[in-house]
């Protein structure tokens, strides 16, 4: 498969979104979602995006961390970049926010413990919180990054200006920036060209429009449909091609519940646009 960087590190230029496996209503058994990780690993996806906070409620908090961990140990795979996230918490299935620097350090240490490493391989805080200074969190991750226990941080839904704080205090240990963007959600494009120009990796969530409207992709994407008719591939395919084509520090990650799903993703990396296929998708 193409690779791409982050940071230091050559991944894939697919990587696979593990979050479906444990947030949907209609999860997969533990032994299908296995299956799913290493459909990817046989594809050739060598990143997966997992966070402490993807599970059903609070009480199952660290689901997916734990399930990536044993997908990859069955798997005998040493060579895959695990980027896990802190930051966000839950109350009952409520979404909430802690940024402190003590959250973050404890959520680190229990992330190291669930993943089974010694130091995260990316670790992302995972939205700003309002509740604590921006200049705070970053300072946390950036001793988190001093301390030995992440060899490399990412930021999250993050602003232009977010991420110039987050590279003054990270340093050269920032590595990616994970925004939310799609055919129907382009509002991170400067993000993307920010990115671009300084090096570090944009990992788009949500690349489909997210789990409620990836399924509707062909009606409310008309030309990425065109475009995949043409070729004779999925819309998701395609779409995966045109995010590749924004930058050349784009690494998608979808969502994926199902092998065959992350298998025609994994395809995505092999898919040659035309200029004037990608003028009517950017059109």
């Amino acid at each position: 498969m193409q690779q791409r960087r982050i940071g230091d590190r050559p991944v894939s230029a697919i990587g696979l979104g593990a979050m479906p496996l444990s947030t949907k209503t209609d999860r997969p058994s533990r032994e299908d979602a296995v299956a799913t990780v290493h459909a990817a690993l046989d594809a050739g996806v060598t990143l997966i995006d997992t966070a402490d906070a993807y599970a059903a409620d609070e009480s199952e908090f660290g689901h997916n961390e734990s399930l990536v961990a044993e997908a990859l140990a069955s798997y005998g795979a040493s060579d895959v970049l695990v980027a896990t996230k802190g930051g966000h918490t839950r109350q009952g299935s409520d979404w909430l926010l802690d940024g402190s620097p003590a959250h973050l350090r404890r959520a680190c240490e229990a992330s190291l413990r669930r993943l089974g490493v010694d130091a995260i391989g990316l670790y992302q805080f995972h939205r700003p919180d309002p509740g604590t200074p921006w200049a705070d969190s970053m300072g946390a991750l950036r001793q988190l990054a001093d301390d030995g226990l992440v060899q490399m941080v990412g930021i999250s839904n993050a602003d232009v200006a977010q991420i110039d704080v987050a590279r003054s205090i990270v340093g050269p240990a920032l590595a990616s920036v994970q925004n939310q963007f799609s055919p129907g959600w382009r509002f991170s494009a400067d993000e993307v060209a920010h990115c671009a120009a300084h090096g570090l990796a944009f990992l788009p969530w949500s690349p489909f429009g997210g789990v409620s409207a990836a399924g509707s992709l062909d009606a409310t994407a008309p030309a990425f449909a065109e475009v995949a008719a043409e070729l004779g591939v999925s819309v998701y395919r395609v779409t995966l091609a045109w995010h590749l084509a924004q930058a050349d520090v784009v690494v998608p990650i979808p969502g994926a519940s199902r092998p065959a799903s992350i298998q025609d993703s994994a395809a995505a990396a092999d898919l040659e646009l035309s200029a004037e296929q990608l003028a009517r998708l950017d059109g």
